[in-house]
């Protein structure tokens, strides 16, 4: 179907009327929503843009590959969920692996597992981290933990800086790569060493591994390589695989039934999970092996995107990494997030180009910072498409400047947006279920 044509989206005009939300809030999601949808060319991926019956038809498509369809429906985990725990172990060369509704459930109880294996609940942990920035305090609140941070440099921990650190803890816990320091990795060496010195404190060592699946070509290794350093390992299926939701636990075979356990008891055991289960099993057929493509031209957009903004002159503006180190990285322009906010949205709605999606407030005021992410549609981009595409944007920018206008810096759902790349195929947009949940 033709994304331009409309057929498939519900007429919301009086925005909310049969959503159930106030107006106020629904009318910006559905402009966006519309925006994406409407787009001929996509650059940076996410969320928006797609409606339930375009997921139900990639759904269907996905999983006749992926798995046997007259296969019976799990019952509280078994069938085509333990099929998609047998694959995770065998991708990363792990004993066993627990699906989870979500990996905020997952952290959570494999960092409580830890606590009481080495008899120490305090977590030393990056204070960008999602535990710490997008999880309410749940580590204390629910799971009686405490977190110490080795540092507050935006990017990952040394290992000098774990062996100095004060206080002892029981597990090392580390985000790869460090979404909001900037999608950042250490080397393989820098890597192994912070391992090394955690395990001289006789602590384990606990991945964040939401994007893990992108992070074997910076580190030039296999993601079985990778996971063997760290005691437990947590993988997310839609930020960069296009599933619909979920995320798996994977570790020694002792830690995955104990985690199981907590898993039940924090209300994780659900009665049917297929769909979510499809999807993820799509997703690595689908997305896994596309992945190193999408790193190798992140390198190229960026590098088309610097000399484009430098061209340009906006006054200032800023990369990072200034050679991304997966295929997501950060932009950073010297304008409020409203008024680029609403060049975006207008760009999407009167040229079919999405350049960039959200942009939210930074430090210092009247700095935004937005995320871009590389997947299959941006793979047809050649750098001189973006730089036509930014000098387009800029000059938006400038007739949203002298109008005084602006679209706001956002809701929690256009933030979540960009928190996704994985395609599930619905369009030439990319995208996958969102949500800062884990």
């Amino acid at each position: 179907m033709d994304r331009r044509d409309g057929r498939s989206v519900v007429d919301r005009t009086s925005a909310g009327a049969d959503s159930g939300e106030p107006a106020e809030r629904a009318a910006p999601r559905e402009r966006r929503a519309r925006a994406w949808h409407a787009a001929r060319r996509v650059l940076t991926a996410g969320a928006m843009g797609a409606t339930l019956r375009e997921r139900l038809t990639v759904l269907s498509e996905g999983a006749e590959a992926a798995h046997d369809l007259d296969d019976w429906t799990d019952l509280y985990g078994d069938g085509v969920v333990a099929v998609l725990e047998r694959r995770v172990a065998e991708l990363l060369g792990t004993e066993a692996a627990a699906f989870f509704p979500t990996g905020t459930m997952a952290q959570q109880v494999a960092l409580r597992c830890w606590a009481a294996r080495t008899g120490n609940a305090t977590v030393a942990i990056h204070p960008l981290a999602h535990p710490e920035v997008h999880e309410r305090g749940a580590l204390s609140q629910l799971a009686g933990l405490r977190t110490v941070h080795p540092t507050t440099e935006p990017r990952l921990p040394t290992a000098a800086e774990v062996r100095d650190l004060e206080e002892p803890f029981g597990t090392l816990m580390l985000e790869l790569p460090l979404r909001e320091a900037g999608f950042v990795l250490p080397t393989w060496q820098e890597l192994t060493e912070v391992v090394d010195a955690a395990r001289e404190r006789d602590a384990v060592v606990h991945f964040d591994g939401a994007r893990l699946w992108e992070c074997a070509p910076h580190f030039g290794r296999a993601l079985p390589e990778i996971a063997d350093l760290a005691d437990s390992v947590y993988v997310s299926f839609y930020k960069s695989l296009g599933g619909l939701s979920g995320a798996a636990l994977a570790g020694p075979r002792s830690l995955v039934e104990e985690a199981t356990a907590w898993r039940h008891r924090y209300g994780g055991l659900l009665f049917q999970q297929w769909p979510a289960a499809l999807s993820a099993l799509s997703g690595l057929d689908r997305e896994l092996p596309r992945l190193p493509a999408y790193v190798a031209h992140a390198k190229v957009v960026a590098e088309a995107l610097r000399q484009s903004f430098t061209a340009a002159r906006p006054g200032w503006f800023r990369l990072h990494p200034a050679v991304p180190h997966t295929h997501q990285f950060q932009v950073w322009l010297p304008y409020p997030a409203t008024v680029l906010n609403e060049a975006t949205l207008r760009q999407a709605e009167e040229t079919g180009t999405v350049l960039f999606r959200h942009w939210r407030e930074a430090v210092p005021p009247g700095v935004a910072m937005t995320e871009v992410t590389v997947a299959s549609s941006a793979l047809e981009w050649t750098p001189a498409d973006v730089a036509d595409a930014v000098t387009a944007f800029l000059s938006l920018v400038e007739r949203v400047e002298r109008e005084g206008a602006g679209e706001g810096a956002g809701d929690a759902e256009a933030a979540a947006d960009t928190e996704v790349s994985g395609d599930p195929g619905v369009t030439g947009e990319s995208g996958a279920a969102a949500g800062s949940g884990g």
